[in-house]
């Protein structure tokens, strides 16, 4: 681990009092705004000033402490996200927060923070370890699998993944026989069996490729069975061969988007889009065995990838919302900008990525993500919910944008 900047107790102390909701003592307050201040100072520095390895795992530790406990805080007050999809973001199987409790357990295990430990276990605990239903093989309601198998992992509860395991049994017996070319008409993807037609029984759509495949992988290293991988593996390369362009390296979102274009003619690449996949990435590498027959195939992927996203960050540090088009929506955009961030500083971390200029990008988009956060830990500039390069406004926040950037933190942290 890191040397903090400051002792375990302030950041103790104001994670306690976010989780219980007692936020009335001003003095913790102002300690808790003055740690968040501190990093935005090393944050506004200007970009060709250096900044040490210390401050930024210092900055890690901080912002990662006070967004997820400010996250945690909020779950039951999700009032700030749009009616059309707050029902949603209030389910904790549902992606929306299940795509938070991804950041939250990579930095759990970085941080051993008890608190957020206790809290992923009472919340599966809740929730009797169970998967949505209603829609058996969508790659959206296999997301929150992932944390019940991290616990598995982490605290030995096999009971943690046994409707998991109950679930992807069927799947197996009955294997969904569909092309990958998305449809309007069945977008939605509530088709239940294989005969329907609806390629959302498979993984045709970039964020699918974050939500389901590590799942599967995580079920085949705690039941030892590799035939659960084996099945995510072939689906997996299914999809990114048919979303992957070669000639950019970056994903179409799906196959709506292979002749869309966008404001300037350039073709329409979505940045939170990328951001899903480029993270998953890391995320299977390094739950692969060593020695698996694919893995050289998942790393030579990120390396496309990579090598596509360096050249699309923007003066201030951000990604696009619309890659190719950074004019379309000229805000700045944190999710798509989290995940890359942190599927970037993976590579730097791992010794994949060894330039200099590669580590100065991370750096960028690490102090873009700090100017973003509020002082109260509030993560802000995150597009809700769609499929598309949409704008973004800095009230906009939601549960996903705070995992993009716990997991950002989470590499930062182990940042030299």
């Amino acid at each position: 681990m890191y040397k903090k900047k400051r002792g375990l107790s302030l950041s103790a102390l104001a994670l306690s009092i976010a989780l219980t909701g007692c936020s009335g003592n001003d003095e913790v307050n102002t300690q808790s705004t003055s740690v968040v201040a501190d990093v935005k100072e090393v944050a506004t520095q200007s970009y060709s000033q250096a900044i040490s390895a210390e401050e930024i795992r210092n900055s890690a530790y901080d912002i990662a402490t006070l967004a997820g406990a400010w996250q945690i805080e909020q779950l039951g007050n999700l009032n700030y996200i749009p009616e059309s999809h707050r029902a949603k973001s209030e389910n904790a199987k549902f992606w929306i927060q299940a795509a938070f409790y991804i950041g939250l357990t990579e930095w759990t295990g970085i941080s051993k923070n008890p608190e957020f430990l206790a809290h992923l276990e009472k919340m599966a605990a809740e929730e009797e370890y169970g998967l949505l239903t209603d829609r058996p093989y969508h790659a959206d309601d296999h997301t929150i699998g992932q944390t019940y198998l991290w616990l598995t992992q982490q605290t030995g509860n096999k009971a943690a993944y046994g409707p998991t395991k109950e679930h992807f049994d069927w799947i197996l017996a009955n294997q969904p026989n569909v092309g990958m070319e998305m449809l309007d008409s069945t977008a939605s993807g509530s088709g239940k069996l294989h005969n329907e037609g609806n390629c959302q029984l498979r993984w045709c759509w970039a964020d699918a490729l974050f939500m389901a495949p590590r799942t599967w992988l995580k079920l085949s290293n705690v039941t030892g069975d590799p035939k659960y991988f084996e099945y995510a593996d072939k689906e997996f390369w299914a999809a990114a061969d048919y979303l992957f362009s070669d000639k950019y390296g970056l994903f179409f979102r799906d196959s709506r988007y292979f002749d869309m274009k966008s404001d300037n003619g350039e073709p329409v690449f979505w940045g939170r889009g990328n951001g899903w996949v480029f993270a998953a990435l890391p995320l299977i590498i390094n739950d692969l065995p060593e020695n698996h027959p694919s893995r050289p195939r998942y790393i030579e992927l990120y390396k496309k990838n990579a090598a596509a996203l360096l050249k699309l960050q923007t003066a201030d540090g951000y990604w696009p919302a619309s890659l190719m088009d950074p004019n379309k929506v000229k805000t700045p955009e944190i999710s798509g900008t989290g995940f890359i961030t942190y599927g970037l500083a993976w590579g730097v971390n791992n010794g994949i990525l060894d330039d200099t200029e590669s580590k100065k990008i991370v750096e960028d988009g690490w102090r873009a993500i700090q100017r973003a956060i509020s002082d109260d830990g509030r993560v802000n500039w995150v597009q809700h919910v769609g499929k598309s390069p949409d704008p973004v406004k800095k009230t906009d926040s939601q549960l996903y944008g705070t995992g993009a950037v716990l997991l950002a933190a989470s590499e930062m942290s182990k940042w030299q």
